[in-house]
């Protein structure tokens, strides 16, 4: 038996109905993200607590790699028993846990609370991504995992306005952003609980180029996790794109850190210079996931993305220590994050295609795979990054993001997919 919340469909949705949903999944994506968010409150919340950067980076480390473990099982489980079954509960009671943060007044507690909401995140945000694909037939699947990549973007910009408003009413009151926060998310809680759905199995089970209703009564075996780890091309897929996002997050982390210690801007010009790196991402990757679903081509701007990304990156590097003005720094970096678009959702949207050739039920467990190994990577970032700044400074560790570019790049050798639409037309004759 289904839990009461979860509407199962049977014919495949389309038109208005399908966008909605489509919508749904992307409001999931932000309101998982917006739980979690701590960056708006940290400065006032490591002051109340007496808590050095230091120990927020074993914190933040430790609950992380519980988020990963989270979301390898999350995924799994969600391929087996549904995606609206897990994904309602894990956000309802994310929501919860802000209540709980609200009466941390130790280290110990904080450490606690953040675990047990990491925990419950990872299997979140994979569930969101594989709604999303589950709602996005192949002409239009980069596009849909570009909206789905503004849940992290969203969250963060709806934290901090809601903070910048609400911090001076409650006289700086970290707490006050908890409760917030945690009723924020259980108001979007009720509208997702409210309009979400699902395919059946059987359509999950499906692949899809375009828009079709089909029927699907029939159950489906939810299929074998090992069916995917024997291909050594989506393991290419999830450690190559596990280096690309050293760079996402060790700006994601330390991007305002890096342009304050780095070029001595202050800290609301690093919160600008990244606060516009954010948008012109978020504008590159709708723009880029339409055309990658028009030419129906994936690798070409993967490639292109990564190799601008690279020399990119090298500018901001070469920057660092020569003086280099707000204005250079702020282009440079604006037109490091513009590529870093260009190249990631035609990459998921190949991720999830080669993922779906091999076993298209198990959606879920490859997108809970890559999280997974994704935030093991993060908290080495987090454990590591620290002890190469201090000998060779940030220049040093953005030569090791740099790496991994080039880690990502090479594995693309091992992608499936066409590099021009002459093959296309070349086949369909």
């Amino acid at each position: 038996m289904k839990p009461f919340y979860v509407r199962e469909l049977t014919v495949y949705p389309v038109g208005a109905r399908r966008i909605r949903l489509l919508a749904v999944a992307v409001l999931a994506s932000l309101v998982a993200n917006f739980e979690i968010t701590l960056a708006t409150i940290l400065p006032l919340l490591r002051a109340d607590l007496g808590m050095s950067l230091q120990v927020y980076g074993l914190i933040a480390a430790l609950s992380v790699l519980v988020g990963g473990l989270s979301a390898g099982i999350g995924g799994v489980l969600s391929d087996r028993w549904g995606r609206v079954t897990l994904l309602v509960p894990t956000l309802t009671v994310t929501a919860a846990c802000n209540f709980l943060l609200a009466t941390v007044d130790t280290v110990g507690g904080l450490f606690f609370v953040r675990c047990l909401m990491l925990f419950i995140e990872g299997a979140a945000i994979t569930i969101t991504a594989s709604l999303v694909r589950d709602f996005s037939p192949r002409m239009g699947r980069a596009q849909a995992f570009g909206f789905w990549t503004w849940g992290p973007v969203g969250a963060s910009f709806l934290a901090s306005a809601i903070a910048s408003v609400t911090l001076p009413i409650f006289d700086n009151a970290w707490q006050s952003q908890a409760v917030i926060m945690g009723g924020v998310s259980l108001l979007l809680c009720a509208i997702i609980i409210w309009q979400i759905a699902e395919p059946s199995a059987a359509l999950r089970a499906q692949v899809l180029t375009a828009e079709s209703e089909v029927a699907a009564e029939e159950k489906v075996d939810p299929g074998k996790v090992r069916e995917l780890l024997r291909h050594p091309h989506l393991w290419a897929h999830v450690f190559g794109n596990t280096g690309w996002q050293i760079l996402y997050w060790t700006f994601a982390i330390f991007g305002q850190t890096i342009m304050v210690d780095a070029f001595g801007m202050t800290a609301a010009q690093a919160n600008g210079v990244v606060a516009l790196g954010i948008v012109l991402n978020a504008v590159a990757v709708i723009a880029v996931g339409r055309l990658s679903d028009r030419l129906q081509l994936r690798k070409p701007f993967t490639l292109v993305g990564t190799v601008l990304t690279i020399a990119a990156l090298g500018t901001f590097v070469a920057l660092i220590g020569q003086g280099a003005s707000g204005a250079v720094v702020t282009a440079v970096y604006a037109a490091l994050f513009l590529v870093l678009g260009v190249a990631y959702v035609p990459w998921m949207a190949n991720f999830s295609e080669d993922a779906e050739d091999v076993e298209p039920r198990l959606q879920g467990a490859a997108l809970g795979i890559w999280g997974m190994v994704v935030r093991v990577m993060i908290v080495v970032l987090l454990l590591v990054s620290p002890q190469v700044v201090a000998v060779g400074g940030w220049g040093a560790w953005l030569l090791v993001a740099l790496a991994g570019q080039v880690v990502f790049l090479v594995s693309m050798l091992a992608f499936r997919g066409r590099w021009s639409t002459a093959k296309a037309a070349s086949a369909s004759a």
